[in-house]
């Protein structure tokens, strides 16, 4: 049996099998471009596939030395990969440039860290793995553009029909571009060292020849805008970088911008941070101890027992163990399959987190109706659960050798779980006034009962609805 093989078995040993079989379909007849960062929302969608399923899919290959992690902090503007990391601990930098949409960003694990995974050698060889050979058009493709960017069937041509020209430079290689101005706006744009130069081309044409001059080094660089009219331009370009440098002169115009406006989901840092497997896999192994990453938002959901002391004195501590053992395990199980994870238990009581308020809301709802089912069988009112569940920013952090999360949305997570009363689910209207979550509870019938609360702590009053 070859290697490939054994690593395939061993991966349907924790992987979901149709996972598998496409993951083993793709490694062997799919493109080079297809193998490197894959997308697995995308591919799960493409091979009708459960997302959570295939994430899990991924992290265990990644586990078994199949494929390699990548966390690509992305432009929110272009959909360029400003910077790719093995781990969260190296994504330390405060802000980000990207010269192509000369702006610069503040990193959040919401939308700007896209989590990708790439064939490994040991299973096959692909452009990727020896990016200094790889053509311009494939550079792009395979390690520019993000996997958010859903590039068109005809991509060769599509960007054949905004590049002007385009030349590769050796280390310390000099070279020219000659080329004929159109009356657009055109970029000189080098994906290597993220270089960018704008012509505004404007006027009346000329025969005249202008020129430019370029370095290109290792300093992320934006020139300012240059004005010249259309006609013939020299561009003077000179590498002074330890590698290769793919300069190319492009028109910024209808094609470029509709091929980048092509946008499909992608699988963020927040959402992979939420994920259960992920977090079994990875343990401790994510953050630093002194990184702060900040999420624009993410849902907390907060359980505890009522009277869990009481129960423990009325059946007994070997029996009042085995139901609460049980309660954890449905959580456990609730909370993976609504795509959240389980941060840490606190005596009786879960934190977790979700991606969204109504994956934590449906979730709620179904331990409430989990905790019924265990009462019913034993035939007593043993678990009484509390839930509270709260949206908004918080920061990803590294405390007691875990990964956790701090900031006034948790903490205001936990007070409204304290409002609860047994069996009842509190929920701010973050989380309530959610689109998805209005859809969820309006398909259920249930209707919110509000009522503005202070909880401890808080200076001002929180708007907490009550789900029947």
């Amino acid at each position: 049996m070859s290697d490939a093989q054994d690593l395939f078995a061993l991966l349907r040993q924790s992987a979901d099998g149709a996972v598998v079989d496409a993951i083993e379909r793709l490694v062997a007849g799919g493109q080079d471009y297809q193998l490197c960062r894959i997308n697995p929302l995308s591919f799960a969608a493409a091979n009708g596939l459960d997302e959570e399923a295939t994430i899990a899919g991924f992290l265990h290959g990644t586990r078994l030395g199949m494929f390699d992690i990548a966390w690509n902090v992305l432009c929110p503007g272009c959909g360029g990969v400003l910077d790719t990391n093995a781990t969260l601990k190296t994504l330390q930098k405060q802000e980000y440039s990207c010269a192509l949409c000369a702006g610069s960003y503040e990193p959040t694990l919401d939308e700007m860290v896209d989590v990708t995974f790439t064939v490994s050698p040991r299973l096959r060889r692909i452009g990727a793995h020896n990016p200094d050979d790889l053509p311009l058009k494939e550079y792009y493709r395979q390690l520019y553009w993000g996997s958010g960017i859903e590039l068109p069937e005809n991509y060769d041509e599509t960007v054949d029909a905004f590049t002007v020209d385009h030349i590769e430079l050796a280390p310390g290689e000099k070279g020219v571009l000659a080329v004929q101005l159109p009356p657009e706006f055109v970029i000189i744009f080098e994906p290597i060292t993220h270089t960018a130069q704008f012509i505004d081309v404007k006027g009346e044409p000329t025969r005249e020849r202008q020129t430019l001059s370029l370095v290109f080094d290792r300093e992320h660089a934006h020139g300012k805008t240059t004005e010249m009219q259309p006609g013939p331009l020299r561009i003077a370009l000179e590498n002074r970088t330890g590698g290769r440098v793919l300069p190319s002169v492009c028109i910024a115009g209808e094609t470029l911008h509709q091929m980048l406006s092509r946008r499909r989901p992608f699988l963020t840092a927040k959402r992979l941070l939420s994920n259960q497997t992920f977090r079994d896999v990875y343990r401790t192994d994510t953050l630093d101890v002194d990184q702060r990453l900040k999420i624009t938002s993410l849902t907390f959901l907060f359980t505890d027992l009522r009277g869990s002391t009481e129960l423990y004195e009325r059946v007994g501590d070997l029996v009042a163990f085995d139901l609460v053992r049980a309660h954890f395990q449905v959580l456990h199980e609730i909370v993976a399959s609504e795509a959240g994870a389980v941060v840490k238990t606190i005596g009786d009581a879960v934190m977790a987190t979700f991606p969204t308020p109504d994956r934590a809301v449906s979730a709620a709802l179904r331990m409430r109706e989990a905790m019924r089912d265990l009462n019913n069988q034993s035939g007593r009112e043993d678990l009484l659960l509390k839930i509270g569940v709260h949206e908004g920013p918080c920061i990803a952090v590294t405390l007691n050798e875990r990964q956790d999360y701090f900031g006034q949305t948790v903490n205001i997570a936990s007070r409204v779980q304290g409002l609860a009363d047994s069996q009842s689910i509190f929920a701010t209207g973050a989380v309530v006034d959610d689109n998805r979550t209005v859809d969820l509870l309006k398909g259920r019938a249930l209707t919110p009962q509000s009522h503005n609360v202070s909880l401890r702590g808080i200076e001002r009053e929180v708007r907490v609805y009550a789900i029947p």
